[in-house]
């Protein structure tokens, strides 16, 4: 029993040298100010002074960490920013760009509306941060009647910056109905949304986010759907031929038609008593008469 006791007794001693070293070695380890948020601070907010805090943080600060409140102060929010953790630099606008979604916008991107309703916008699952494809349907100008209505992917891979005024992510995913969508392109994009919106119909398809591959797709129309088969192409000619002019067309002489035969003349009988008589007299032409007959 002593010999436990001694044992038991070292042990002891052992274990609190090393938590007391570890303690102390912990105590000992450098910290660094940076600038930390007071609270949760969500998309398109400014921060002010009473936003952010200076603190000690342990350890190795992230390469984007602000150090001082002048580097934030005054800045527009791009990402969430969550009570505690340090205030990042790529999660602020530049400076000098404001507050809400214009600061959310990259430089050399833009923003643009597209109305929806609940079919439009998927049922209300399109919301921010989201990727979508843009599928239009019309009738092309100097198209083939015959095909009806063609539809085609116009956009794939755009992202959604925001849903009616919401800006923030959801967390939870909800649906929320909204009759106006924002979404980032690139000013050639831009031109092209904005001509498809006012002239064709618009249907967004909802993608997943990690899916950053864009399909090829040829489109299809509405004869296809009842099984009209496709126009046949017109086969390209080879290059390098020389193309071969037509034929000159071949004068077509008009030739005149034989004349007409001339009648037959008159033969009048005259009966005088027990005498008669044969008159023959030639036919004219009545309009050769009528004009005789003018003085």
């Amino acid at each position: 029993m002593i010999f436990a006791f001694v044992v038991s007794l070292g042990a002891s001693f052992l274990l609190y040298r090393l938590l007391a070293d570890k303690l102390t070695a912990n105590a000992k380890a450098p910290t660094t100010q940076a600038v930390v948020a007071t609270h949760s601070i969500a998309v398109g907010a400014l921060i002010g002074e009473l936003d952010v805090k200076l603190a000690d943080w342990g350890g190795t600060l992230p390469p984007q960490a602000c150090r001082t409140k002048e580097e934030v102060v005054g800045r527009g929010v791009v990402a969430n920013i969550y009570e505690g953790e340090p205030v990042l630099n790529d999660r602020l606008a530049a400076k000098g760009a404001g507050a809400g979604l214009a600061a959310t916008i990259p430089i050399g991107m833009r923003a643009v509306a597209v109305r929806v309703n609940e079919i439009v916008g998927v049922a209300g699952f399109v919301l921010p941060g989201m990727r979508v494809d843009l599928l239009i349907a019309g009738t092309p100008p100097g198209g083939n009647p015959r095909e009806g209505t063609l539809q085609r992917t116009l956009l794939q891979n755009i992202e959604v910056l925001s849903v009616g005024q919401r800006i923030e992510k959801s967390p939870d995913g909800k649906p929320e109905p909204v009759n106006v969508v924002n979404l980032l392109v690139t000013p050639e994009q831009a031109e092209i949304l904005s001509l498809a919106s006012n002239e064709t119909r618009i249907q967004l398809v909802l993608r997943n986010p990690l899916d950053t591959k864009e399909a090829k797709t040829p489109g299809t129309a509405m004869a296809r759907l009842f099984g009209a088969a496709a126009p046949t192409p017109v086969a390209a000619k080879p290059a390098g031929r020389p193309m071969q002019s037509k034929p000159a067309p071949v004068p077509v002489v008009a030739v005149a038609a034989p004349p007409a035969p001339p009648p037959p003349p008159l033969v009048v009988e005259v009966i005088h008593g027990a005498q008669r008589a044969t008159v023959q007299f030639k036919s004219t032409d009545k309009k050769e008469d009528k004009e005789k007959q003018q003085p």
